[in-house]
């Protein structure tokens, strides 16, 4: 079984995060590996509400939610907001980038910008969620969502293997900056690439690799471990620092100086506490 990743890469501002809320992951069970990336568990007990920002992966997420319900999110491609007040809690499923494609079948570019209930993807799914809270661990969750996984898997479905060794390439490998050097890479047709990521992915080749490569840039900076923005550009793949800035802005709501010294404020308020 494999662990999940404690990167905070996608979480924007995570030190400030930490203190409105925890988060903890949990490995996929045998199995469902082969879709679900891992399960992320957050809650929160506030006095004063508190907006979490998160720039998403391309992945659909399933969420258990309490209160609220179960929720089908498809992949965002702006940041993503959500305001947590009072008390609460949410039970998530990451599948691989792909992964919820091959589970249902569905053409993923459907969902994208898209949170649907549960039940208009999965009719039968109308009580998963009480099943789900019902429990009183995150492992017995795990077992009850994985036993109605195991009941909705479409045949194997090579293409979807092949997608997301792509993603996977895309997201570890930052000297991946063009969808023309994944097509090399890989030995596939530009359309034939745009085609299988809009089925299984939801969006583009060229997305996804913008998406990581601002992942990289927000954690670095966020960690305090830029020196140099016009460095940071040309290491992400961008032709110059001006393009990044401005695609950084676009995203994210602060220019890549401004969001590095907000997390130098957050890390000294943290070495304080």
């Amino acid at each position: 079984m494999s662990t999940p990743s404690d990167s905070e890469k996608g979480i924007l501002h995570p030190r400030e995060q930490a203190r409105h809320r925890t988060l903890s992951r949990l490995a996929p069970g045998p199995g469902a590996e082969r879709f679900v990336e891992w399960y992320w568990i957050v809650e929160w007990d506030l006095d004063e509400p508190y907006t979490a920002e998160v720039l998403p992966f391309p992945s659909v997420n399933v969420t258990f939610e309490q209160p609220g319900g179960a929720f089908v999110n498809g992949v965002y491609t702006r940041k993503f907001e959500r305001q947590l007040t009072g008390r609460g809690r949410v039970f998530g499923v990451k599948f691989w980038a792909g992964g919820f494609g091959a589970v249902t079948g569905l053409d993923v570019g459907s969902l994208s910008d898209q949170v649907l209930p549960l039940t208009a993807v999965f009719p039968d799914g109308d009580r998963l969620a009480d099943l789900i809270f019902a429990e009183e661990s995150d492992v017995r969750r795990r077992a009850v969502f994985e036993a109605f996984l195991r009941d909705h898997l479409a045949p194997p479905d090579a293409s979807y293997e092949l997608v997301r060794d792509i993603v996977t390439a895309m997201a570890t490998d930052r000297s991946l900056a063009r969808v023309d050097e994944v097509t090399e890479r890989f030995g596939i047709p530009i359309r034939t690439l745009q085609r299988l990521f809009r089925r299984y992915v939801g969006v583009g080749p060229k997305w996804v690799l913008r998406r990581y490569r601002l992942h990289d840039g927000a954690e670095l900076l966020a960690r305090g471990d830029v020196t140099e923005l016009a460095a940071l550009s040309t290491a992400l793949g961008y032709f110059d620092q001006a393009h990044f800035s401005k695609e950084f802005k676009q995203q994210i709501g602060l220019a890549p100086a401004e969001y590095a010294l907000r997390a130098q404020a957050e890390r000294a308020v943290t070495a304080y506490r």
